[in-house]
């Protein structure tokens, strides 16, 4: 330290000294007590030597300062609610505007200086400071428009709207304020606005509503802003709303809307992030929120998000250096903006799918980044620790004299004063805690916000000229034949349709610079793909589907990674990127490649569409199906993804097909169910314990073998008891009409096509009497069905049926009735004969084996034959042998016939490995989206072999 600095620091000490010591000639002279306790000691030579602005404010009020000394106040944590009390009983007496203004100024000194106190003193962590501070304003901001509210229709009417109802004005904190992080000398930001336009009625003349509430908004700022002997409350800056500071100080929401669907800047995108309602009816505020929240959270991924911002801080970064302001803690690099900048990028980009992430404090949006495994764990506590250090200088830089400043000091005693209120010896020791956070801050801002790499290789280079056009053919050939592409005339073709097409949907300037951008990283991408030109004629139909959408453009070019990944499963498979084509939503699912290739299991995916519907309203129909295919278009991509890349074997992709339909179809029937109850009440004498309803899978999906695109064959039943038992609502139906909308409900969410495509296609016509049967019935008369008209192949196809989703006290009731039924003695021959007369049939219509080509599932020796048998071999022997009704799937259920040796020689074996090798040829098919057929000289021996025990077990 310098002479001078020791010089300045003694008289600053002094000036201390002074201020302390008027405070205690007052109180000796009226009898107030010192307080003499060492810790009261040691805090108030911190507090002083820290805010000049509290200790002139003690010397100057010494008696309100006695009032906080004697009431505990510093030393104590307020209660929920206790500062709007205290306020509450400040202004019971006052009637007029200076009154008013008097007492919320004489109110805001005392809190201001019990809350630097309780923060210089170390007696209140960051979060209680700025959560005091936020109160503060909260409170000043509520009571003073209720007063003013009243006074100004005492004088100029009521506003009210077309129904006559009154209206009151609505009060968005922005920024700090509507995070609840205001700190210690910030200004408020406001937005005011108001229902309905009207007219004012009870008034001198006459007014709209426009005109009162833009009169109100002036009076509350003016009570909160103006600068009086007992100084101000809180400078308003109100520049934030529509049109700023040209437009009105109030507007309808109506007009708002208009505004912000086609006249807001990308900035106010950011800044409504933090909008919180201060003030206001809680209709109206949940209509106006409701109203913003897609302006916005965009439903897709919006990836120009990083782009916007990156400019946004760039432009600030060269306005602060410009202005030699890089000492700003703020604004400055590795400032508190460049944390905030990291969390709302993310929220921007994701919160339209990820409600969670609709929060405003930026710790809890860190927090969620970690948690989500959008930014690395470590990173966040890290930044979670710098933004606390910073927001601590913020608010000991404004302590000091209650001055709205981010500027690190550069005298001498200003850094001395400012690092020992920060519990530092000096300057040095702090400076350098505080470098290594900004640098750190810093860091972590360039490597989010890292612009896309330039083209760094020569092939690039080429690739883009190629893209540019203007060239010869043969610059061009020699080009897409050096970067790796097989016929370079008909891929260059390819992109002069692909670049004309997108020309002519008559892109947005942004969109065609960010194409100019993405396209030689897709060419030189797809040309290191295993089959390229394949690859390419896959890859530009995604694009073709997204290049209006140029989010979606901008999501490619902050992710090179997701491009890798497109151009090699789009080399393998044409369904994975038809698929996202359909669904752009799911590139986002390629971001990770430890989601990408590792597909959820039950637990996890009942976890993820916990989260997907966390926050969707119970009666949004459109919203929950939005969701659900969400969830099951995402996971079924990865199931693919895992597929052709085999991280996960063939046998299995069924597995995991089928539990992502068996959670969606659950969740379907809990939200339809909880619908109906609210409506009508639950249904009352059922045989169950909770939704008395049971959902069948049959086929493919009770078998366990669904494939990409499968339908699924269900059937619907329910526990009623009773034929007249109502449900026990105030809207009351019987039950068998609850359960008959229950159903109807759920095919409607299933099958229903929206935006984002349909759930899944739903067969029913295996329930009792088939499509001429009631949609729903009773446990009781599906028994009754089985037992006395059901034809033997709906015995058959009940071989296939388990529950899937549903009450699971009904599983027990229907796996007895299945048992039963499946158990019951039968002729041999005549069963043989009915279940060989219905392959027959069912070849007949279906069989598409001809020209050279053998149909998979219906041709002579194929899926079908296979399952025939299987399933005639549980009709015929389970009576004997009960444990063949133990399972649905053809795989086990050979695996038993095996073990009780019921097939001849190696039956059971040879039948499995064949009906595993055409499955996976049907798999196969279904993912290269081919007919699912091979050519007939493929698969000869299963097939043969196949039809060989055909004739032994069903022929001979």
């Amino acid at each position: 330290m310098t002479e001078q600095s020791r010089s300045d620091l003694h008289r600053s000490d002094l000036t201390n000294d002074i201020h302390w010591q008027a405070w205690c000639d007052w109180a000796s002279a009226v009898g107030v007590a010192i307080p003499a306790l060492s810790d009261f000691t040691a805090a108030r030579a911190r507090v002083w030597e820290a805010s000049e602005y509290v200790a002139i404010s003690v010397a100057r009020h010494p008696d309100a300062f006695a009032e906080l000394v004697a009431s505990g106040d510093l030393a104590r944590s307020y209660g929920p609610g206790e500062l709007a009390e205290r306020l509450q009983g400040v202004l019971a007496e006052v009637s007029d505007e200076p009154a008013l203004h008097k007492a919320l100024r004489l109110f805001r000194r005392r809190e201001m200086v019990r809350i630097i106190w309780r923060d210089i003193a170390g007696t209140a962590p960051l979060p209680e400071t700025l959560e005091d501070l936020s109160e503060l304003a909260d409170v000043c901001i509520r009571q003073a428009l209720d007063l003013l509210y009243d006074w100004t229709c005492a004088e100029i009417g009521t506003p009210r709207d077309a129904e006559g109802r009154p209206q009151r004005l609505v009060v968005l904190g922005m920024g700090k304020l509507g995070a609840r992080e205001l700190n210690l000398s910030s200004d408020i930001d406001l937005i005011f606005a108001f229902a309905h336009s009207g007219e004012v009625e009870g008034g001198p003349r006459s007014l709209s509503n426009q005109q009162f509430f833009v009169r109100l908004g002036q009076r509350l700022v003016q009570a909160l802003a103006n600068k009086t002997v007992d100084g101000f409350v809180f400078r308003v800056d109100t520049r934030l709303r529509p049109f700023g500071d040209v437009g009105p100080l109030a507007m309808s929401f109506q007009a708002m809307e208009d505004y912000y669907q086609s006249q807001a800047r990308e900035w106010e995108r950011y800044a409504m992030i933090k909008a919180r309602p201060v003030a206001g009816a809680a209709e109206d505020v949940a209509s106006l929120m409701e109203m913003l929240r897609p302006f916005v959270y965009r439903r897709y991924l919006d990836f120009g998000a990083f782009e916007s911002l990156r400019d946004l801080k760039q432009m600030i970064a060269k306005e602060l250096h410009r202005r030699g302001m890089d000492a700003n803690i703020k604004l400055g690099p590795g400032g508190i903006r460049e944390i905030e900048f990291i969390g709302q990028a993310f929220q921007l980009v994701r919160g339209g799918r990820d409600a969670d992430l609709q929060v405003r404090p930026i710790r809890e949006v860190l927090a969620l980044l970690a948690e989500r495994a959008l930014l690395p764990g470590d990173a966040v506590t890290k930044l979670d620790a710098a933004y606390c250090f910073l927001r601590l200088v913020e608010n000991r830089l404004q302590a000091h004299r209650d001055k709205q400043t981010h500027r690190l000091p550069d005298d001498d005693l200003g850094r001395l004063r400012l690092a020992r209120s920060m519990g530092f010896a000096d300057w040095t020791s702090f400076s350098a805690i505080l470098k290594a956070h900004r640098r750190l801050v810093q860091a972590q801002f360039d490597e989010v916000f890292a612009a896309p790499a330039a083209e760094s290789d020569p092939c690039e280079t080429g690739l883009s000229a190629v893209w540019q056009g203007g060239h010869s053919a043969d610059y061009d050939f020699s080009k897409l034949e050096e970067a790796g592409f097989e016929d370079p005339s008909a891929v260059r073709t390819r992109i002069e349709q692909f670049r004309d097409g997108t020309a002519r949907k008559g892109l947005s300037s942004r969109g065609s610079e960010r194409l100019a951008q993405l396209m030689p990283q897709v060419l030189r991408i797809v040309a290191g793909s295993d089959h390229p030109d394949l690859a390419l004629e896959r890859v530009l139909r995604v694009l073709e589907a997204v290049a209006r959408r140029t989010a979606y453009l901008a999501m490619l070019i902050e992710h090179p990674v997701i491009l890798s990944h497109l151009a090699r499963l789009a080399s393998m498979s044409p369904w994975f990127t038809d698929h996202i084509g359909r669904h752009p939503l799911l590139l986002d699912e390629m971001i990770d490649p430890r989601r990408l290739y590792a597909p959820l299991r039950r637990e996890d995916l009942e976890g993820e569409l916990d989260a997907l519907l966390a926050y969707v309203d119970a009666e949004d129909l459109e919203q929950q199906m939005e969701r659900l295919h969400q969830f099951a278009q995402g996971n079924m991509l990865r199931v693919a993804a895992a597929d052709l890349t085999e991280v996960i074997p063939l046998m299995v992709v069924s597995d995991y097909l089928t539990e992502i339909a068996e959670v969606a179809v659950g969740r379907v029937l809990r939200l339809a169910f909880d619908h109906f109850v609210a409506r009508h009440g639950r249904p009352t004498s059922i045989t169950g314990e909770d939704t008395g309803f049971l959902v069948l899978g049959y086929g493919k999906l009770g078998g366990i073998e669904l494939g990409y695109g499968s339908d699924l064959d269900l059937v619907f039943l329910h526990g009623t008891e009773s034929i007249t038992a109502m449900t026990e609502g105030p809207k009351d139906i019987s039950n068998e009409q609850f359960y008959a909308r229950l159903g109807q409900r759920i095919i409607h969410m299933m099958t229903t096509q929206t935006a984002s495509g349909t759930l899944y296609e739903v067969d029913m016509r295996l329930r009792p009497d088939g499509n001429k049967g009631m949609l729903v019935r009773s446990l009781r008369s599906f028994a009754a069905y089985q037992e006395t008209d059901a034809w033997t192949w709906e015995h058959q196809a009940l071989v296939r049926a388990r529950p899937v989703a549903g009450d699971a006290a009904l599983f027990a009731p229907f796996a007895e009735i299945r048992r039963q039924v499946l158990c019951r003695e039968r002729d041999p021959q005549q069963l043989r004969t009915q279940v060989r007369e219905m392959r027959r049939k069912m070849r007949d219509s279906l069989d598409k084996t001809r020209d050279g080509r053998f149909d998979l599932k219906q041709g002579a020796g194929g899926i079908a034959d296979i399952e025939f048998m299987v399933q005639y071999a549980v009709l015929r022997w389970a009576a004997a042998h009960p444990e063949l009704t133990d399972w649905t799937d053809n795989v086990r259920l050979l695996e038993t016939l095996a073990r009780l040796d019921l097939l001849p020689g190696k039956a059971a074996d040879d039948l499995t490995e064949a009906y595993k090798a055409l499955r996976a040829a049907y798999h196969r098919s279904a993912l290269q989206e081919q007919p699912k057929t091979i050519p007939v000289d493929q698969l000869a021996p299963e097939r043969e072999r196949v039809q060989s025990l055909w004739r032994t077990l069903m022929e001979d």
